[in-house]
This record gives C-alpha cells, sequence and structure tokens, in this order.
C-alpha cells in the first residue's frame, strides 16, 4: 500500500539532478555541524547540559513560564495566552485592529506557520509581508517551508530570477545572486518603511529576565521592530527557558547544529516596548500541554528548531520536504505531526530507516526515532496499520516459527537466481524498485555449518 509520503517522495525522485543536488546541499550542511561539533571541545557536555535544562524547565513549565510572564509585564510587555491557533489568530487581529493596523511585516516564524495565521489576517484584511528572503520567495509563489531553517533552499536562483521578474520588476534572465539579494533588500526596504506592525517569533524566551530571543542571519527580524512602533512577538510554551546561563548553553549549540556557522549574525534580545511604542507577547500552547503529558513523547517539546535532523536524515535528503503531509517535515516532523494529531499524520511515520542518525545529532538529545518506532507500534491500535505488511509479517512468522518450513526455503531459495526478471520484479514487489535482490547462495550456512564446514 503506497503512503501519501511515498507517492510525493516517488514524484520527488522522478527529477534525478535534482534529488542529487538536494542531498548533497544537506549533507554538506550535516558535514560543517560535525566540523564544529569537533572544534568544540566540550560538544557533548553541551549536549548533556541541553538537554538537562529542558527537561527541568518542561517538568517545572507551570513555574517557568509564570515567571516569564511576571518579568515580561514588568518591563512594560503586554504578554497575552493563547489556548490554541483559533485563539492566537484572533489575538493578533485583535491587537492590530486595536491600532488600525493595514500592513504588519514579519520575521520567519513557525508557530505561525503551525497556526496557518497568514491566510487568516490576510481574509481580514491584513497585508502580511514575510520579511525573510527564503520566506518571502515562498510568499511571493504561494509555498509552503520545506525546511525549518532554510525555507526555500528547493528553490533555484533561475527560479527565483524569473519569479523577481515578475513580481518586483528585476531585469529580465539576471539571475546573479548577489544582485537578486539587491533587489530582494530594496523591495523589502519599502516594506519595512510603510509598516503599521512588526511580528517576531521567538528562539528562546529567558525567564529570568522577561525577555524575548530571536536569532537570525539576515537582521529583518531588528528591521520589522525598529521600524515600526508595535512588535508582537509569537512564542510557543515550550520556548522558555530558566535564565541567561541556560541560554549560553543554547546559543553555543543552535547555529553550529543548523548551518555549520559558529553563531547567527544577529542575536537580538527583546525585553521592552521601544520608546513610544507598544510589545505584545503571546504565549501558545496549541496541543502542546497535551504533548507534556504523553509519558512517551513529551520529549519531543526539548526541540529547539535547528533543523539538523533533517539536514542528517537520508530520508529527507532524498525524498524532499514536500513529501512530508505535517507542514514540518524530516524526523521532528514525523513527531510533531504525530503528536498534534494521530490519525492524520500517519502517512509520514514509515518515512523513517531508524538509522538513528537525528538522535546523534539533534543538540537537546531528543530520541527522534525511538518515538517514531514507538508511534509504529501504534498504527494498528489506531487502525492505520498497512494491510500488505501485516500479511507480509504473518508470513515471516510462519516461516520462522516452523523450521522444516524456514530450512525448505533457505534449500529452494537458489531457484531465485534463475527465474524471469518479471517475477521478481513487478508491482507486487515494492522493495524492488531502484533496488537488486542479492543472489543467493547454492548452500547456506545451515547447511554447511551441519556438514562441518564452518569452523
Amino acid at each position: 500500500m503506497s503512503t501519501l509520503h511515498s507517492k510525493a517522495a516517488a514524484a520527488f525522485l522522478a527529477n534525478a539532478k535534482k534529488v542529487t543536488w538536494h542531498d548533497e546541499t544537506f549533507w554538506s550542511l550535516r558535514a560543517k555541524r560535525d566540523t564544529m561539533a569537533h572544534e568544540t571541545g566540550e560538544w557533548e557536555q553541551l549536549r548533556d547540559a541541553a538537554s538537562a535544562i529542558k527537561k527541568h524547565t518542561l517538568t517545572h513549565l507551570d513555574k517557568y513560564l509564570e515567571h516569564f510572564a511576571g518579568n515580561a509585564e514588568k518591563n512594560g510587555v503586554t504578554v497575552h495566552w493563547a489556548k490554541d491557533a483559533g485563539e492566537f489568530n484572533a489575538i493578533v487581529l485583535g491587537i492590530l485592529r486595536d491600532h488600525g493596523v493595514k500592513k504588519m511585516v514579519k520575521s520567519k516564524s513557525m508557530l505561525t506557520e503551525e497556526c496557518e495565521m497568514n491566510p487568516y489576517l490576510e481574509q481580514h484584511g491584513i497585508d502580511v509581508v514575510e520579511t525573510d528572503l527564503g520566506e518571502r520567495i515562498l510568499q511571493l509563489m504561494h509555498q509552503k517551508p520545506s525546511h525549518i531553517v532554510m525555507p526555500a533552499i528547493h528553490i533555484t536562483q533561475e527560479e527565483v530570477g524569473k519569479l523577481f521578474e515578475k513580481e518586483i520588476g528585476s531585469q529580465p534572465g539576471n539571475y546573479d545572486p548577489t544582485y537578486l539579494t539587491y533587489c530582494a533588500r530594496q523591495s523589502l526596504r519599502n516594506e519595512f518603511l510603510t509598516a503599521d506592525a512588526g511580528m517576531t517569533g521567538a528562539n528562546f524566551g529567558v525567564a529570568e529576565t522577561g525577555e524575548i530571543v530571536v536569532c537570525t542571519n539576515e537582521g529583518n527580524a531588528d528591521m520589522a521592530t525598529s521600524v515600526p512602533k508595535l512588535h508582537i512577538a509569537a512564542m510557543g510554551l515550550e520556548k522558555v527557558i530558566p535564565d541567561r546561563r541556560s541560554l549560553a548553553v543554547f546559543q553555543r549549540l543552535l547555529c553550529r547544529s543548523a548551518t555549520g556557522q559558529p553563531t547567527t549574525t544577529y542575536t537580538s534580545h527583546f525585553a521592552k516596548p521601544r520608546p513610544g511604542g507598544e510589545m505584545h507577547i503571546i504565549l501558545v500552547d496549541n496541543g502542546r500541554s497535551d504533548i507534556l503529558a504523553d509519558t512517551e513523547h513529551w520529549q519531543t517539546l526539548k526541540c529547539i528548531r535547528c533543523g539538523a535532523c533533517m539536514n542528517t536524515c537520508p530520508v529527507y535528503r532524498r525524498s524532499g520536504g514536500y513529501s512530508y503531509t505535517y507542514f514540518i517535515p524530516g524526523p521532528i516532523g514525523i513527531n510533531l505531526g504525530m503528536a498534534h494529531d494521530k490519525y492524520k499524520y500517519t502517512d509520514n511515520v514509515s518515512a523513517c530507516s531508524l538509522c538513528c542518525s537525528c538522535d546523534n545529532v539533534c543538540p537537546a538529545e531528543v530520541n527522534l526515532s525511538e518515538q517514531i518506532y514507538l508511534w509504529r507500534q501504534k498504527l494498528d491500535s489506531l487502525g492505520k496499520a498497512s494491510q500488505e505488511k501485516k500479511w507480509m509479517s504473518r508470513g515471516m512468522k510462519l516461516v520462522f516459527d516452523h523450521h522444516a518450513l524456514y530450512s525448505t526455503a533457505l534449500k529452494f531459495a537458489p531457484l531465485a537466481n534463475h527465474a524471469p526478471r518479471f517475477a521478481l520484479y513487478n508491482n507486487l514487489n515494492a522493495w524492488g524498485k531502484g533496488r537488486e535482490l542479492p543472489v543467493f547462495a547454492n548452500e547456506s550456512f545451515q547447511t554447511m555449518w551441519k556438514k562441518g564446514k564452518v569452523k
């Protein structure tokens, strides 16, 4: 039975050149991450510390959220609490309407993607302009991100050049990356100057100070908060950390894990409104409390959204971000999708080789592959297990449970070496697509052992 993921992956794999480029691009990021890890002598200790901090914070989340909100309010920030995506979107719209906002510029935020904020605001007459270059490209193309850190990495510079010709009037045929970046900067500068409000996400919320920390490489978050006088920040409950000492641990891990850089170009701390302005922080649950209550899958909330698990994942690298049905792809997306709706996103759990590479690179030591394995074990109880795989498993169990049947199968297995190709490679053999069966030995190990040929 083909899943939605496998069908979408098959479409992606049809373009072999693009698959190779996609695979090599993300593997190079993995290699840069490894270089940074090896150059940081205390790398594994930092990962241990990050995991311990996250575990402590998540198991005392009520305390730290109240501490964070209290300190933020002391700083003059208005704090809102949103139970779900609907409440979040309504709060944002209410703030914008109270201030007569017609246009809002925003930096990249996966939380707003999760809550589908942009289309909601646009339906209510608010012009929302993405200012991260990748997100802006996707917005103009009416596409979703294919990666949580590099959302438009799958798009070529020629495609960007043609898009800019149409949307912002760039020179026809000029696809030079420097020139295209210049065009984007000129276009966005006007958006910043004419916007009534700015929005950011939050990589971290520091309970000790009530500040949020935003990490970017483009400086667009700083522009979105320094030109308009109204700043709205969207923050998931799990982003809170105890103090700045904890922040130092995550700051050293985040960018090294994501892009192989020592740090992001901009690490901005927002603690209070700018003079004459307002700052609002919206703390969003949207199912996070339910994930925290799940004894098997709560560790998903330790994720700091670096994307390292995607960069190393052999399935993601060779199937692309759009092959996943949840808006976040890769190992963390599989787990988050299932945690949010275990009936809707079951197609993704097969998109894992259980190589455990994601576990090895995760800076917060999230047990991603173990959680995916656990989700797979629940498919039958959810009524989502593949009937074909169930029958295959029963057949294998029958063979392995009966010694005589197993020995007979071994004896006649070499006949497959002489079978016509169509009998072995057809629609019934999904495994054989892109793979070749091994040549069966004329004499099995079991037979050789019995004859004393193996010492």
